[in-house]
């Protein structure tokens, strides 16, 4: 069968509209931009070909003065601009935050915290802004179109000022956030545990985990159990879990 294009009456067919749009993985240490291209996701690489940009922002006095793999060399030598796990500041105040060890100058300006710079106050949603931005460019640069929209992912145990945070940031960075979805959920949608699934089992629970000391997120993404009281043992067994490990020492930042 032909497909018939259709225009008004002096009016030239127009082409199929191309919209792009990316998924984006804002992570504590690093970060990446991925996209569907011929139907499969593919991670979407910078000039020299590098796919993940560490999550280090290094500010000088007329901005930024590097990003990434060149910031994050600069971290021993330039201590006090050089910003990386911002993502753990997002939202907070500084009670919240007061007790980790963190090389670069965080004050206490009432709400959310700011980071003191060379180029002056940075917030965590700016310095978050500035690493989306780099994301944008790139994915803008390879895909050889502008953006209408972002899916970005946030942990689980954000709450609601935090992931505001994120959406600010996004916005200072001229992206257009299309949804929010936990990282938990990301991991079993890109595994399509979203599908559904065949069998018997007359109980099947699929439990997504983000592992990164100290925190654990976990989240039940498929369940199919009968009857549904049966279930209740093993997502107690879940939360107690998540919550013993949420006890450990926070000494400091691992990866």
């Amino acid at each position: 069968m032909a497909l018939l294009q259709i225009a008004e009456p002096g009016m030239s067919t127009a082409p199929h509209e191309h919209r792009l749009a990316v998924g984006i993985d804002l992570g504590t240490t690093h970060s990446l931009v991925a996209s569907v291209r011929s139907g499969s996701a593919e991670c979407l690489p910078d000039s020299s070909g590098r796919v993940i940009l560490p999550s280090v922002v290094r500010y000088g006095e007329t901005g930024v003065k590097n990003m990434g793999e060149d910031a994050l060399a600069c971290a021993d030598t330039d201590p006090f601009n050089t910003v990386f796990s911002v993502k753990r500041l997002m939202g907070r105040g500084f009670k919240d935050v007061e007790g980790l060890n963190l090389p670069y100058r965080v004050k206490d300006s009432g709400g959310m915290v700011e980071i003191e710079t060379d180029y002056g106050t940075k917030s965590p949603v700016e310095v978050s802004a500035d690493i989306l931005r780099n994301l944008r460019k790139r994915a803008e640069a390879t895909l050889g179109g502008e953006l209408v929209g972002a899916v970005i992912t946030v942990p689980a145990y954000f709450d609601d000022a935090q992931r505001q945070a994120t959406k600010d940031a996004a916005q200072l960075a001229g992206l257009n956030v299309l949804r929010l979805i936990n990282e938990p959920t990301a991991a079993a949608v890109a595994y399509g545990l979203d599908q559904k699934r065949k069998g018997n089992l007359w109980c099947s629970i699929w439990v997504a985990a983000h592992l990164m000391y100290p925190f654990c997120d976990c989240k039940v993404v498929y369940l199919r159990c009968w009857p549904r009281v049966a279930i209740l043992p093993w997502v107690a067994m879940i939360s107690i879990a998540q919550w013993l490990i949420t006890l450990l020492p926070r000494t400091g930042f691992r990866n």
